[in-house]
């Protein structure tokens, strides 16, 4: 759980409306109390501090059930890639990495089978043109194993042309880019360069063994759809998505959960993901504090750089930047976003139903996690615009 001084005397205290707060709480808990999902947990934060966090329901821990309590930790799939990508933009800022380089240029031997034209922005808009491309469990450890795997990769569609959503690959580059670029392994990057100086014990990418014990089991919910009930609620099934069932509930064994995959292998809690968001927001303005990221960086970094490209999934703008999705227009609730967030708010959204954001123009971030992955995705869709509306909408009133 997050350490007291993160959490602000009172939500009015961070100017949060404490009624607002809690149509947000009603709302997660809903579910939960209805049976459908086995826990939530919400954190509402503004101004560096945690305006209001709640967990609902029950959780098994490594096969033993407990209840769910602001210190259990989730997996958040690929929210993850908002803290991968912040790492890379430490060194853009540094001056280590820039985004026209090409790929095969910082990890050699990268740029076979037509990859030579990748360069590091495709990485962060998935754009990259090798959406597909896998990297076996058997790599994960290895970095040879994962070069060569790399060199194996060919395109789907020429980098820069189209937006398509690389799951996992596109991040294991840019780990991989980290690396070379800092001099310090990515499992240790992220922990030593963003997670300690923030004060987020909870924030892991690759989770310590000892903490297994407080991470909640993955579990599916609702009644699995067949493809021609997915394609009629305009979720066609991809043969080739590697995002199953399967992969999603490997987290629930060890060897998933410390390999720290750089797409999707985050966990922690919603009160430490909110407040790595109050970083980015508090860091996107001049202050004379310490800081992590420049300002132009931060500001730079959540521009939309896809300009018209569509999400071939959506069908609607893609709204992507480095590394995250911006809410952009009135379409932001295909985004993950709420209908009360403004246009310029950035974020990532997990498998299973995680949500994650940040408002420059209110100051709020708000994070929903559970371990109950909805097999509906209407439903799971409709659940975060609902919960997202409520948190973007719970400032205080003058």
């Amino acid at each position: 759980m997050p350490a007291p001084r993160h959490f602000a005397e009172s939500p009015e205290s961070v100017g949060i409306d404490p009624a607002k707060l809690e149509a947000v709480f009603e709302r997660a808990a809903r579910e939960v109390r209805e049976g459908l999902l086995p826990s939530a947990q919400v954190a509402v934060a503004r101004h560096g501090r945690i305006a209001g966090m709640r967990s609902f329901g029950s959780v098994t821990h490594e096969g033993s059930q407990a209840p769910a309590t602001n210190d259990t930790l989730y997996v958040i799939y690929s929210c993850t890639k908002a803290i991968t990508s912040t790492a890379a933009w430490m060194l853009i800022q540094e001056g280590k990495l820039g985004l026209d380089e090409r790929v095969a240029d910082v990890i050699p031997g990268f740029g076979t089978n037509g990859k030579d034209v990748v360069r590091v922005e495709h990485l962060f808009t998935h754009t990259a043109g090798f959406p597909y491309a896998t990297m076996p469990p058997g790599t994960w450890r290895d970095r040879e194993s994962r070069l060569a795997r790399f060199a194996r990769w060919s395109l789907s569609f020429e980098p820069g042309s189209r937006m398509e959503y690389h799951p996992t690959s596109s991040m294991w580059v840019m780990a991989e880019i980290i690396e070379r670029r800092s001099g310090v392994p990515y499992h240790d990057f992220i922990p030593a360069r963003i997670a300690e100086p923030l004060g987020l014990d909870d924030l892991h990418v690759g989770l310590p063994p000892s903490k297994h014990g407080r991470l909640a089991d993955v579990v599916h919910v609702g009644e699995v759809l067949s493809p021609e009930e997915l394609a009629r609620l305009g979720f066609p099934v991809d043969p080739q998505n590697e995002v199953t069932e399967q992969a999603l509930e490997a987290f629930n064994h060890a060897f998933v959960r410390e390999a720290g995959l750089p797409g999707g292998g985050g966990t922690t809690t919603a009160g430490d993901l909110a407040l790595f968001y109050q970083a980015l927001l508090r860091d996107l303005e001049p202050h004379d504090g310490p800081r992590l990221w420049h300002a132009e960086v931060v500001a730079d970094a959540i521009l939309k750089r896809t300009g018209e490209l569509l999400d071939p999934t959506l069908g609607k703008p893609a709204n992507r930047a480095l590394g995250m999705v911006v809410a952009g227009d009135e379409n932001r609730t295909f985004l993950g976003f709420g209908h009360t967030n403004s246009p310029r708010s950035f974020g990532h959204t997990g498998a299973g139903g995680q949500v994650a954001w940040a408002d420059p123009e209110t100051g709020i971030s708000f994070v929903y996690l559970t371990n109950g992955c909805d097999r509906h995705p209407v439903r799971q869709n409709r659940r975060g615009v609902s919960l997202s509306s409520r948190a973007a909408a719970c400032l205080l009133e003058a």
